[in-house]
């Protein structure tokens, strides 16, 4: 009868379902297909054996400890954490003032153009941004530069400057990313009873005080859960942002070098594909380790906004 009741509904939801059918196949596709590769951070990998073929190395953690052996993959790992931290605290903030301010707009063609100008940057790929990027730090020829000595200032070599890119790195991931990441706080403000309002307003409250007393207890959930899906990446670093912006100079690694460009790096200039595998495997353990401890956190405090 169970399983009588569970076709049915499958039926009845069949156009949601056959919607979900895509993104699930993605899903599968590229995040849990995959996982079968994570064998290989215990192997001596060939391609001539494959992955299943393959030796496995004596001892196992043999990949992990060449991993940690040069310093370069602890440093990788701060740079991630500290990196995606930043992002993180700066988006919300931006993310969520931005989403309030553009509550409060009530002309609709200024509105929509304020809409249209704050979500274009996350259109524009970061190949774009980086030559972009480039074209203004560059040290002899890029705009700011230029623009110092205008003014009879010397010339900053950007590139030289590792603590630099943290701020630059920072702005330019606000810049792209706030459009985008403000979506469901808007959707979250559009769904709150407008009564509450309304009753703030004959208590005489003004848009600050309803913003403080209404809006922003009410988004709070929102924002919990929004960052507790943003801390389970926080050991994944946009491998197009940083690969885009800072390429190979290694004179930025002491700042800018994250997992995924150390784990390209590495793959690519030694081909040690069981090295590579231990550094993604840690990497994903480390992010789910992060998440759980984070959603505990937030089930204790606030229950609503825990994932589970």
């Amino acid at each position: 009868m169970k399983g009588k009741g569970f076709f049915k509904e499958l039926y009845k939801n069949r156009a949601l379902y056959s919607m979900f059918l895509p993104t699930a196949a993605v899903l599968i596709l590229f995040n849990y297909l995959p996982m079968f590769g994570m064998v290989t951070a215990f192997k001596d990998f060939n391609f001539a054996d494959g992955i299943f073929g393959s030796p496995w190395i004596s001892p196992l953690t043999k990949n992990f400890e060449y991993l940690f052996s040069s310093g370069s993959a602890t440093r990788a790992t701060w740079n991630t954490i500290m990196l995606n931290l930043l992002f993180i605290v700066f988006g919300l903030v931006f993310e969520l003032g931005f989403a309030l301010m553009f509550n409060e707009l009530r002309m609709k063609k200024f509105k929509s153009a304020v809409q249209f100008g704050i979500f274009l940057p996350y259109f524009i790929s970061w190949i774009v941004v980086g030559l972009f990027s480039y074209n203004l730090f560059n040290y002899e020829h890029g705009s700011l530069n230029t623009l110092l000595k205008v003014f009879g200032m010397e010339a900053i070599n950007w590139y030289e400057n590792p603590k630099m890119w943290i701020v630059i790195l920072v702005v330019f991931r606000v810049w792209k990313m706030t459009g985008y990441g403000m979506i469901m706080y808007i959707a979250a403000l559009g769904g709150i009873d407008t009564t509450y309002y309304e009753a703030a307003k004959i208590d005489g409250a003004s848009r600050w005080q309803q913003i403080k007393s209404i809006s922003l207890p009410l988004l709070a959930p929102t924002a919990i859960t929004l960052l507790l899906l943003n801390c389970g990446k926080i050991m994944n670093a946009d491998f197009g942002m940083f690969y885009s912006m800072i390429g190979n100079n290694a004179q930025l690694y002491s700042t800018t070098d994250v997992l995924d460009t150390f784990i390209y790096r590495n793959l690519r200039l030694n081909g040690d594909v069981g090295m590579s595998s231990a550094a993604g495997l840690y990497q994903s353990v480390l992010s789910t380790a992060i998440l759980l401890f984070m959603n505990r956190l937030a089930r204790k405090h606030n229950p609503d906004g825990a994932l589970f």
